[in-house]
């Protein structure tokens, strides 16, 4: 079967092992159930036909059999349950491995609710597929076959009738799977998008209150929901037909025997006994069928499942070496890069060099590719044409961990996870000692933040670090990459949302985790800009309008004089519009 093939292939070895040792106890206890039934028909005829010394014979066997189909189906329930917990712990260590292997650009898309849905539902359901559903409907399609051939034994011509049917209910089966495949296939859509869109309405609480109408975000949660209670009627409702479809066409062939064998009885070709033992016969093949029916659409659900895990071993990673090298240096350059998310590039035959210890800051309009930049040096993306290296050496050849280990990234949206403020900045270098990551967050000015906080170091930040702000959020990230001490950092100093203390705060941070390092910057701030070693200013179509130092930039009165000159009265707008208002005196209020 199928199925089983990708569950051997999806396994761990000891896994392995114990399906192949499942599938062999479940073919066994399949055959040893037919056998059953097979002797069953003649210890019927000698029981009806009085045959006192045929009937003792015959129970007899009957009774050897099962006892021997009893101690079989016992060792194979314990086999399936053991496979059952073993092979959810395979699918979920290939599900982990393979979302680290995949690279980061892959989780720019949402993919929570799916992913949650696959990891959960969907492996706990197939990781039972082996006792659950295999090994019914192995008894399902075994047992049968063992009941046609002792009916082709005991009478050829019910036997004829018998495998007439066989290939009526192979396409009703077939149909029935088809059909409750694509409805599960549906079903799993609806309910990784209405389990994603869960997701991100309990995460933006605070932005949707704060803007006072979640209209819109509501109409979204209440479209997924609904889809996915649409979904899951269709598919009960199309499963609950086709496995009544498929019952009736089974049953069809009891009906074909017992017209067979009611004619052979009245034509003389058979006894009464054996026509009716033989009839006994044939429900006993049409059971076993009947009950696939509703397997069948388990087995559907369950390879929707292993398609959605191959899927993601079918997604193309990035290209690693074999052997990882160093670079020499940590300069970094660009060298006739295009890139596009989408078939649309971003950047196009950019090209410069990020001097080894020097900062260099990006800046140009909003979609000119800035942020694209840094992304492509921690390597979340490989360009699309050109090389960007470290030290000379193209980050392929370095491979994801060694670019990992020299990059430091520090981005403007900060994630933290649900542990303490120091384990957020462990983060780092694990193996850093608790002095180590207090120091880094000293010098990133966390310590403030920690003096007011009941726990201090100890104090648990929240789920995505609900518990702190945009500002100190930013402020553990910078800790992070303080205590990382990686040579190369990349800042996003994206600081117009935050107060001043924060504002302040972080600044001194980003100087602090830029000192001696090569720092690539997604500038605004104007002293960051007019600092930097080297400025590139990039145009909307993500090309380089012009490179240089600040002062060289201005003097030459092109698109950077232009930048500058509006953001400084921006700047300066913002001030006078921030500066306090002089307060109103007594007499002025007496003139109102």
């Amino acid at each position: 079967m199928i199925m089983i093939r990708r569950l051997l292939a999806l396994s761990n070895p000891p896994t392995r092992r114990l399906l192949r040792r499942v599938l062999a106890l479940v073919t066994a206890s399949a055959i040893l159930q037919g056998v059953v039934f097979v002797v069953l028909a003649p210890f019927l005829t000698a029981l009806l036909s009085g045959d006192a010394s045929g009937t003792r014979f015959w129970l007899a066997v009957l009774g050897g059999v099962v006892t021997v189909y009893a101690g079989v189906g016992w060792f194979t329930s314990q086999a399936g349950m053991n496979a059952g917990s073993f092979l959810v712990g395979s699918l979920l260590e290939i599900l982990g491995d393979r979302l680290v292997e995949l690279p980061i650009g892959w989780f720019s898309t949402d993919r929570s609710g799916p992913l949650s849905d696959l990891a959960s539902h969907g492996t706990v359901f197939t990781s039972a597929a082996p006792y659950a559903i295999v090994r019914p409907l192995i008894a399902s399609f075994v047992t049968p076959a063992t009941v046609l051939v002792g009916a082709l034994c005991l009478d050829w011509r019910i036997g004829l009738v018998m495998a007439a049917t066989v290939p009526l209910m192979w396409l009703a089966y077939r149909r029935i799977a088809a059909r409750v495949g694509q409805a599960d296939r549906e079903h799993v859509a609806a309910v990784g998008e209405a389990a994603g869109r869960v997701i991100e309405f309990a995460r933006v609480q605070p932005a949707l209150r704060a803007a006072g109408d979640n209209s819109i975000a509501r109409q979204l949660l209440d479209g997924a929901l609904r889809a996915r209670h649409q979904a899951t009627r269709h598919f009960h409702l199309t499963g609950g037909a086709a496995v009544g479809l498929f019952g009736a066409t089974v049953y069809l062939a009891v009906v074909a025997v017992i017209v067979a064998g009611a004619w052979l009885a009245l034509e003389g070709g058979l006894t009464m006994p054996q026509a009716i033992a033989l009839a006994a016969l044939a429900v006993r093949f049409a059971e076993p069928i009947a009950n696939s029916g509703a397997l069948g659409g388990g087995m559907a659900v369950a390879d929707n499942t292993l398609d959605q895990i191959q899927s993601l071993l079918d997604q193309t990673t990035l290209p690693e070496p074999a052997d990882s090298v160093r670079p020499s240096d940590h300069t970094v350059r660009f060298e006739s890069v295009d890139f596009g998310y989408t078939a649309e590039s971003v950047l196009h035959d950019l090209t410069f060099e990020a001097p080894a210890g020097q900062v260099t800051a990006i800046v140009g309009p909003s979609g000119s590719g800035k942020t694209t930049i840094t992304r492509l040096v921690a390597r979340f993306y490989d360009p699309d044409a050109g090389a960007v290296s470290i030290g000379g050496t193209p980050l392929p050849k370095l491979g994801s961990a060694t670019v990992a280990e020299l990059v430091s990234p520090v981005f403007q949206d900060v994630y933290l996870f649900d542990g303490t403020i120091l384990d957020n900045i462990w983060l780092g270098r694990p193996e850093a000692a608790r002095a180590e990551a207090i120091a880094a967050g000293r010098r990133a000015r966390v310590d403030e933040i920690v003096e007011r906080l009941p726990q201090g170091w100890d104090t648990a930040v929240g789920e995505g670090g609900a518990r702190l702000s945009g500002g100190e959020r930013q402020r553990v990230s910078i800790a992070r990459a303080l205590l990382k001490d990686a040579p190369i950092v990349l800042l996003d100093e994206a600081t117009s949302a935050l107060d001043v203390d924060n504002e302040r705060a972080i600044q001194e941070a980003f100087a602090s985790v830029s000192r001696g390092r090569t720092t690539i910057v997604v500038a605004h701030r104007l002293s960051t800009i007019a600092a930097a070693d080297q400025i590139i200013m990039l145009d909307a179509s993500g090309h380089i309008s012009e490179r240089g130092r600040h002062d060289q930039l201005l003097a030459a009165g092109g698109a950077y004089a232009r930048y500058w000159q509006e953001r400084s009265q921006a700047a300066g707008w913002r001030l006078a519009a921030d500066s306090p208002q002089p307060r109103p005196t007594r007499k002025d209020n007496l003139h109102e």
